[in-house]
């Protein structure tokens, strides 16, 4: 889901009404300087091609790799799909839009756009909490890991994720199709991003923004709760290991999670939840590239740089050679 979506905005005054309604919006992106455009597109394509080409390697590597057939790793391997999915919702229409320099969007193609990135990026928030909790397990009720977190429990918690993303992502799309666009469209943005859209209406948003401010701060706060408490409850645990090996170890089983983690709710706190008049169209859009681009392409890294198990199969998926009998 959108970060920029808790920022609270007034209602916007009614437009004349005799004004015809629009049917196509236009992506401003970052830059309107042709020299930095072209910039921006191979500096974009190729981080978008990295995040891709690791996180498909993620997904191959546990998937080909039977001693990573364990609940972390199913969520690590659903987690790079998700990323995947969220970067690809936004980032191949800013690609195109620079190479074409066409940067209109239709109304139906914006509200398409809108509802993938906002279902991807709510369940990109959530699943961190189930995450969070297969770490709490694994290190507070070690010898009932294998009971708790079943195969069934497991796709039961992803399942929840999605769906509340899916409800999430329907109930703003939903909402939006209420409002009238009569005027200005031209998105200070390189995709259609919720809070900025609605800006552009020319009709009662009270409704929308008051979605924006409860089911979007739902989507980070609970679990972020979840996450919180788990890992209290972690380093109480830990901090009962006698042995320092043995603290060092339980720590290393939840440190990638725990980058990704400070990564991901790091940008959201140190940017959106200051307060509102601090906020400017160029901030906004600078700190999107660091949730939808940046933040997809680390995570891979950050899990496969700290994780012994995922180099070696890493390293069983570069060495193994391919079946030439065929």
């Amino acid at each position: 889901m959108s970060c920029s979506n808790f920022i609270f905005f007034p209602n916007r005054p009614m437009e004349r009404r005799n004004q015809t309604s629009i049917s196509e919006f236009i992506l401003l992106g970052l830059s309107s300087q042709p020299e930095q455009e072209r910039l921006l597109f191979f500096l974009f394509l190729v981080m978008y091609l990295i995040t891709m080409l690791w996180n498909l390697l993620i997904i191959l590597a546990i998937r080909t790799d039977s001693h990573l057939h364990t609940p972390m790793y199913f969520f690590l391997t659903n987690l790079s799909l998700i990323d995947i999915c969220f970067t690809s919702s936004t980032v191949p229409k800013m690609l195109v839009n620079y190479l074409s320099g066409n940067k209109t969007i239709t109304y139906t193609r914006c509200l398409t756009q809108m509802f993938f990135y906002l279902l991807f990026g709510g369940i990109d928030s959530v699943i961190l909490a189930p995450m969070a909790y297969d770490r709490y397990v694994a290190i507070c009720a070690p010898l009932h890991y294998n009971m708790i977190m079943s195969q069934k429990v497991c796709a039961s918690l992803v399942a929840v994720c999605w769906c509340w993303a899916c409800i999430e992502a329907l109930i703003h799309i939903v909402s939006l199709t209420r409002l009238s666009f009569c005027g200005h469209n031209e998105i200070p943005h390189f995709f259609c991003e919720l809070s900025v859209v609605i800006r552009l209406a020319c009709s009662d948003t009270l409704l929308n923004d008051l979605m924006i401010y409860i089911v979007g701060s739902l989507t980070v706060v609970i679990p972020f709760i979840c996450i919180l408490i788990s890992y209290i409850c972690i380093f109480i645990a830990v901090l009962k290991i006698p042995s320092t090996h043995g603290k060092k170890k339980a720590f290393n089983t939840c440190g990638s999670h725990l980058a990704v983690v400070c990564l991901f709710y790091g940008t959201i706190i140190e940017v959106y939840f200051n307060p509102t008049s601090t906020h400017t169209a160029q901030k906004d859009t600078t700190s999107a590239v660091m949730y939808t681009i940046v933040t997809p392409m680390l995570n891979p890294f950050i899990y496969s740089l700290r994780n012994k198990d995922m180099k070696r199969a890493l390293r069983l998926l570069f060495s193994r050679k391919p079946d030439l009998s065929l």
